[in-house]
């Protein structure tokens, strides 16, 4: 197979380019008297970039292409983001009730891929750098206890790198997974571009992974929602894989989002190196000067195109920050009052970045204050749970709504995410802490969106009834 080619994206193009008296969805059929510049690009898969019956295989060759480009033995296109992969993989290694070991720095969508699922967590959760307030990397000797706690684990679920760029050893986690004859899956999605360039961390399967997901769309050319589940025979069963993908996938696929996952490939495949060198270029100019404003701590990071700021040291609060730059066209992946993270990708220019080091500057030398400890980012990254039910149990169990106040002591009944980054703080299952519940609303309060949860001031909260 050759890597130049791009057999979806290229029948989406010829779709497009034709002229075709379509009797088919999409409804607005791209006709002239409805469509503007959004809708002229939407075009199914099935009787679309393919024909009614997917003769052409034109998806098939397009995930061929992607399994071949990172040495896997399977790879699907998912149109629902990472969330796709990572539950389709929950349901893929085990069964209900079967316990699995679970980085507790987990997105939100893999929890959702236990409640489908009914696997037993077994957290484990890495060490937090008081300094910051934000994860380090986890230790392989903490994932192996925790499998000897699990018993007989069916797998072992990490998040590989974290949002701030954060990379555990990879590979002395595969050798214990394996060890225990269970397969290594890893949330790599924000590191679709991990393994591209010789100065960055291979990725996961490369280092040994059984399964990861990459979300193409945070770091790599494709469409928003789009991402890749790649995995390798063995450990994984990959007719059971895909009979899961499936039943999580839907069946009016967008062409053109899954051709922009054709085109990301060998865009990669053919170039990354070299865009990926411009990036690691920019990234370090912007270390460098951002290095240079005092007390502001520049996280140390397994990836060197990522880009994430400890403000605590500064006295400036990061949302006042965040809105500095948003007057001025500049938008951040992260913020919070002790953290902000802009991402850096394949897409950045230098004109680009000069901009944001020149107003971040700028705004943190105005916002200027007292130096604080780090607060809210911590308590969301240094979670040690009390897990009480699974994350199934407690979902489906009868659940009341109670004041904030009186939730500490309760079992959760929902999720309680700060976004970004959509990990959960408080889960279904767990024991809700008073002070993870204060931390939170303070949290909510400077402004910092509470998401999954019914009331996202966080004045009540739904717990599980008590018996």
């Amino acid at each position: 197979m050759d890597q130049r080619e791009t057999p979806l994206a290229d029948a989406a193009a010829a779709f497009l380019a034709a002229e075709i008296t379509p009797f088919t969805t999409p409804g607005h059929k791209r006709a002239p008297h409805l469509s503007d510049d959004l809708l002229l690009l939407d075009l199914p898969l099935s009787s679309g970039a393919d024909d009614l019956h997917m003769r052409s295989d034109v998806l098939g060759r397009a995930e061929r292409l992607a399994a071949q480009l990172w040495g896997a033995d399977l790879c699907r296109f998912c149109a629902n983001g990472s969330t796709q992969g990572n539950q389709a993989i929950a349901l893929a290694v085990g069964r209900p009730g079967d316990r699995v070991v679970v980085a507790r720095s987990m997105h939100k969508s893999v929890l959702a891929g236990l409640v489908l699922s009914g696997l037993d967590p077994v957290w484990v959760r890495p060490d937090v750098d008081p300094a910051t307030g934000l994860p380090l990397a986890l230790p392989p000797e903490r994932v192996s206890a925790a499998l000897v706690e699990a018993g007989e684990a069916c797998g072992v679920f990490l998040v590989e790198p974290s949002f701030v760029g954060v990379l555990s050893d990879v590979a002395a986690m595969a050798d214990v997974a394996h060890g225990a004859g269970v397969p290594l899956v890893v949330d790599q999605a924000w590191g679709a571009h991990l393994g591209f360039h010789p100065d960055l961390p291979p990725h996961a399967l490369a280092a040994g992974a059984d399964a990861f997901v990459a979300s193409a769309h945070k770091t790599l050319a494709a469409f928003t929602q789009s991402a890749y589940l790649v995995a390798s025979a063995g450990l994984v069963d990959l007719e059971r894989l895909g009979e899961a993908f499936e039943l999580l996938h839907t069946t009016s696929p967008s062409g053109a989002l899954l051709a922009t996952l054709d085109r990301a490939r060998m865009i990669m495949a053919t170039r990354g190196e070299e865009l990926l060198a411009e990036t690691l270029r920019l990234a370090a100019y912007a270390r460098g000067r951002l290095a240079e404003v005092d007390e502001l701590v520049v996280v140390d990071s397994d990836d060197p195109t990522k880009l994430a700021l400890a403000l605590p040291g500064t006295g400036a609060d990061g949302l006042e920050v965040e809105a500095d730059l948003f007057a001025q066209g500049i938008r951040f992946e992260l913020a919070n009052r002790d953290t902000l993270v802009p991402l850096l990708t394949i897409g950045d220019t230098e004109a680009g970045v000069e901009r944001l080091c020149g107003a971040l500057i700028a705004s943190l030398e105005r916002r200027r204050g007292e130096l604080r400890r780090p607060g809210f980012a911590s308590a969301v990254w240094d979670i040690s749970p009390e897990k009480v039910m699974t994350p199934r149990e407690a979902f489906f169990a009868r659940r009341e709504t109670v004041r904030a106040e009186e939730a500490p002591g309760r079992i959760a009944a929902e999720t309680v995410a700060p976004y970004p980054p959509g990990i959960p703080a408080i889960a279904p299952g767990e024991v809700v802490s008073r002070e993870l519940v204060e931390a939170l609303r303070e949290a909510g309060a400077a402004g910092t969106r509470l998401s999954y949860c019914a009331d996202p001031t966080l004045g009540t909260l739904q717990v599980v009834v008590q018996p």
